[in-house]
């Protein structure tokens, strides 16, 4: 295993006690990615110097506001920024820019440590088919649909990071495998933290709040992976997701109904485990087809022919879920309730969950 990979391990290991209780991961600071090649310094190119980069390189960003775009393609290469976060490194829109910092295939075990992403029209961070990452203490602000975004990737790690203003997601997690969202923070986004078909995924020990959602798992149609499993989702603060929905008129997201803590949606094998979901208006967490999200849209079944749309063996498991639903439901068919099933799927159960109000009463629990 290459020293990448032993400290994406050595994160994951640490997201968990000795006693087994979820506790937040250590900072990362630079000296834990290695010793620095090169310094960017304030009016100098964050650009010029990955273009002049080697495989392996750490790029140390002196604190300041660089109004550019960056885009990666050099194996291992870490981008640190130093100082205090919010006072340090900003990588900004200099104007037109779609994304902030693009990561693209063939960068594997990238890292990016302790960077401000803010402005950008579609994405603060984009990766795409990268295997081996590490986004550590990023802030991600006002950044269109999505602030930190790997898609086609595998074997990451999204750690002490937060993400607020995204008409979609803020930390969005799409045909990915093996990532781990780890001790964030996500608020005032549509979807604060969101799994899209993806598997072996993790959410633990975040915080998120005034989301239109805390946190969605959800399959949907018309993307290249075609299951949405093996998902947990345990240890988070879920509260007070009740931001109105911003999403673009007529994108799926626009759909979502807002007041929902954690939304299970056609999604399989999921488990939400010991988080603690309060005062979101709608539902505390719930569990329903991705033909609800459609039925919600307008879509036809038939739109979803090419996933199997029910949840099959989520286990929703030791909970507290209190203080949720204390708002009309939005949804026509279904109260608003601390828990909630909208029937469909196998092998879904509940159990040892503390909680007010639930639909169905009682809901199917788990042996």
């Amino acid at each position: 295993m290459s020293s990448y990979g032993r400290l994406i391990v050595l994160l994951l290991v640490a997201a968990c006690d000795a006693s087994g209780r979820l506790a937040e991961p250590p900072a990362l600071s630079s000296d834990r990615v290695g010793p620095s090649t090169t310094v960017v310094h304030p009016g100098e190119s964050i650009q010029a110097a990955v273009n002049a980069a080697r495989p392996g390189d750490v790029i140390a960003i002196e604190p300041g506001r660089y109004a550019e775009a960056v885009h990666v393609m050099v194996p291992r290469l870490r981008l640190v920024g130093r100082g205090d976060r919010g006072s340090g490194v900003v990588v900004e829109n200099p104007g037109g820019e779609d994304n902030g910092i693009t990561v693209a295939p063939g960068s594997d075990g990238f890292a990016l440590v302790n960077v401000t992403v803010r402005g950008f029209e579609e994405n603060g961070v984009l990766l795409t088919g990268v295997r081996g990452f590490l986004l550590s203490q990023v802030t991600a602000q006002n950044n269109g649909e999505y602030g930190l975004f790997p898609v086609h990737s595998r074997d990451g790690v999204i750690e002490r990071c937060r993400a607020s203003g995204h008409n979609d997601t803020g930390i969005y997690v799409g045909q990915d495998t093996n990532v781990a969202v780890l001790a964030s923070v996500t608020f005032a986004n549509v979807n604060g933290i969101e799994f899209e078909n993806s598997q072996h995924v993790q959410a633990l020990g975040n915080d998120t709040y005034d989301n239109v959602v805390g946190i969605l798992v959800v399959l949907l149609p018309g993307l290249d992976a075609k299951t949405s499993s093996d998902v947990l989702v345990a240890g988070n603060r879920v509260h007070d997701n009740n931001h109105p929905n911003f999403a673009p008129p007529g994108d799926l997201a626009s759909f979502v109904p807002t007041g929902s803590g954690i939304l299970v949606v056609g999604a399989d094998h999921v488990t939400v485990a010991e988080n603690l979901v309060t005062r979101n208006h709608f539902v505390g967490i719930g569990v329903a087809s991705t033909l609800v999200l459609g039925q919600l849209a307008g879509l036809p079944p038939e739109a979803f022919s090419d996933i199997e749309p029910d949840p099959d063996f989520d286990r929703i498991v030791g909970n507290l879920a209190i203080r949720n639903g204390a708002v009309a439901s939005p949804i026509p068919f279904v109260p608003a309730v601390d828990l909630l099933w909208v029937p469909a799927g196998v092998g879904n159960c509940w159990s040892r969950n503390r909680f007010m109000t639930s639909f169905p009463d009682p809901l199917p629990r788990c042996t």
